[in-house]
């Protein structure tokens, strides 16, 4: 067989084909997996992690080491073959495991599971907004704390893209902001191999990619010998010296070197015991499974030493400018530390005035955003109406990295995934705004955030048929429950302007899981806290927010604006002598986390006569009020006309709340 690579160190051929072969190994003990692309693309990975990439495989949360993300992400055995390789914390038997249950070696790549994986990928394109995320944050925070002289953030971000990466069209939005923004020290790299599932990309594709990117401001590349790996490396070290991101294709082969190469059959499934051993015999590769020669493994695990001595280097530095720059080195280590200051609440003047609750959560974030120096925020091109605004702090654009302001356009997708890339990378305390009913266009990157396990702040505006005249295109129904049947998942969705301090201050003090502040367009009365509790209640995610004397005959649950009406209700009830309590239930999510003891205080399970009141699907409000419980929702879409006259037409009032009891129970 001919020389693979057009290097004269033999060992880069001996290393990747253990790369490649290990990968194999692995799709065929689990009987699935994705063989195709670590046959096509080991040396890609192989390449960045002997001799460009720094990091510390015994430490692999070093905070200024490079990252790589496998956007692609069912390449997942190339990526575990190459920490084994490298000295991460991965054993051969933690590869023999690959893709069985409980194992560190999962079928796709899990943040916060396998020592090593930046992020968490499978969903194509969720990996290049989270590449771009981390540019964004490695920009900010260089710019924000290095001095000159102590560059202590100083790193790339890595991303390999496929085929089926590129088609999503999260990738296009991601790279035109990352273009815009002139990520320069972000670095894409395009396993161009022609195969999708269905066939060759000619099949659906015909765009010319690189005039693409080319306009889109990034510096590009084409190797069309993309097995040169001196002219791979030559071109990753140019990139490192551009002013622009770069986007660098690599034409690769799917299966490469097996019969099934250039074919779709080689991508999703094992090739079976006698393609594997025909291909063996080919590469002159033994046929023992899971073979690591032992020239390579001498020579991949230098970079146990290697890293260690980059992070000690480095670890000088920091201590030498932490010793200069106290106080910017202890404001960094609390952002590192996710040791989000609190003082803010103090100075959140208490809410007199009537307001929706995007106008207070606005407010709020002005004060936060002084206590909170690196908390950056944005919106979908909706930074005003949904009051995401940090007036003090400028945008964050290619010459002003420092802003805290980020404008993503009308691209709430890659808003999703960028948000998380900020926070896979650390350092940033990341939120960005858009309307709720547009929660549907980033609905991947939520659900990954919750998987993940990300510090996440998604704020959602306009939360209700309350908006109005916009109409059931912009009015959402089934949002909220859609939203909380996302496991990981918090929603809070505030009563009034003060119960939105309240609705930051769980955001930030939750720092293993995103959360979604629900907010108003309507305005909404300010509750009389001298009659009523609290607003302090909101922290166990449901309070009584206003009781009866004794035992209640009936509880009303409601949620947002609808306390309003609960509240209403209550008075009409209780005149006609029928004691009602009224629960603010905040946030399911959080009251599920309280003691028994205080969810059978809030809600006595001897208190069966129960309504739930929020404006939009009834689903998941049995589980509190029972199977012969009252709901009063909505389960169609709304209509076109001012909020309050849709909150009459459709039953949302204290006297049909009150009228519905009765005739429930007490006619």
């Amino acid at each position: 067989m001919p020389q693979l690579f057009k290097t004269s160190k033999k060992i880069d051929e001996l290393v990747i084909n253990t790369i490649r072969f290990l990968s194999v190994d692995m799709v065929e003990r689990a009987k699935s997996g994705h063989p195709g692309m670590p046959l096509g693309a080991s040396h890609i990975v192989y390449l960045l992690y002997d001799r460009i990439m720094k990091y510390n495989p015994k430490n692999p949360n070093w905070f200024n080491r490079d990252r790589f993300i496998l956007s692609a992400g069912h390449g997942s055995a190339m990526l575990y073959a190459a920490f084994y390789m490298f000295g991460f914390d991965l054993t051969l038997e933690d590869l023999k495991a690959f893709r069985q249950l409980n194992s560190k070696t999962p079928g796709h790549p899990e943040y916060g599971l396998t020592p090593g994986v930046e992020v968490t990928t499978g969903n194509l394109g969720q990996g290049f907004g989270n590449a771009v995320g981390m540019a964004m944050a490695e920009k900010f925070l260089s710019h924000y704390f290095n001095r000159e002289g102590y560059p202590v953030i100083d790193h790339y971000t890595y991303v390999l893209v496929s085929d089926g990466d590129l088609m999503e069209g999260v990738s296009y939005e991601a790279a035109s902001l990352a273009g815009h923004f002139k990520l320069n020290k972000l670095i894409a790299i395009w396993d161009n191999n022609h195969i999708t599932i269905d066939g060759d990309t000619k099949l659906t594709w015909t765009e010319d990619v690189l005039k693409r990117f080319e306009a889109l401001g990034w510096e590009v590349y084409h190797l069309e010998d993309g097995y040169n790996l001196d002219l791979l490396e030559e071109t990753i070290l140019k990139a490192k010296e551009s002013d622009k991101p770069t986007f660098i294709s690599v034409r690769t082969h799917i299966g490469y070197g097996t019969p099934l190469q250039d074919t779709p059959e080689v991508h999703g499934k094992p090739m079976g015991k006698e393609i594997v051993e025909e291909t063996k015999k080919k590469f002159g590769w033994p046929l023992e499974e899971f073979y690591v020669p032992e020239e390579a493994l001498n020579y991949t695990r230098r970079k146990v030493e290697e890293g260690k001595a980059l992070e000690e280097e480095w670890n000088k530095l920091y201590a030498e400018y932490r010793e200069k720059y106290p106080d910017l080195a202890q404001t960094l280590e609390k952002a590192l530390n996710k040791e989000w200051s609190l003082d803010w609440l103090e100075k959140v003047e208490e809410f007199k005035e009537d307001m929706p609750t995007r106008k207070a959560s606005g407010k709020v974030l002005n004060v936060m955003a002084d206590y909170i120096p690196t908390m950056i925020g944005g919106s979908a091109d909706l930074s005003e109406s949904v009051n995401t605004v940090l007036k003090k702090y400028g945008d964050f654009e290619a010459d002003t990295p420092t802003g805290r302001n980020v404008h993503y356009g009308v691209r709430e997708h890659a808003m999703g995934t960028i948000l998380n890339g900020m926070a896979y990378h650390g350092g940033i305390l990341p939120y960005g705004g858009t309307f709720l009913i547009f929660s549907e266009y980033m609905r991947p990157a939520i659900r990954t955030a919750a998987l993940a396990n990300l510090q996440v702040i998604f704020v959602y505006s306009h939360d209700s048929i309350g908006l109005g005249e916009d109409g059931p295109t912009h009015q959402p129904v089934e949002q909220l429950w859609s939203l909380r049947s996302i496991p990981n998942l918090w929603v809070v969705r505030p009563a009034d302007a003060n119960e939105v301090k309240y609705a930051w201050e769980i955001a930030l003090k939750r720092k293993n899981g995103p959360t979604a502040i629900i907010l108003t367009r309507q305005k909404v009365k300010t509750i009389d806290r001298s009659k009523y509790a609290s607003p302090e209640g909101v922290r166990k995610g449901a309070y009584v927010i206003a009781d009866t004397e004794g035992k209640p005959d009936v509880v009303i649950i409601a949620t947002g604006s609808e306390v309003q009406v609960a509240l209403g209700a209550k008075e009409i009830l209780e005149q006609k002598g029928i004691k009602t309590r009224v629960v603010n239930m905040a946030c399911c999510e959080l009251f599920e986390e309280q003691p028994e003891e205080y969810k059978r205080e809030v809600l006595p399970p001897e208190v069966t006569k129960r309504v739930a009141v929020e404006a939009g699907r009834d689903t998941g409000w049995y589980k509190y009020v029972g199977s012969d419980g009252l709901v009063i929702s909505l389960n169609e879409f709304g209509k076109s006309a001012p909020g309050s006259v849709l909150f009459e037409y459709y039953g949302f009032t204290p006297e049909n709340v009150a009228n519905k009891v009765i005739e429930k129970w007490f006619s």
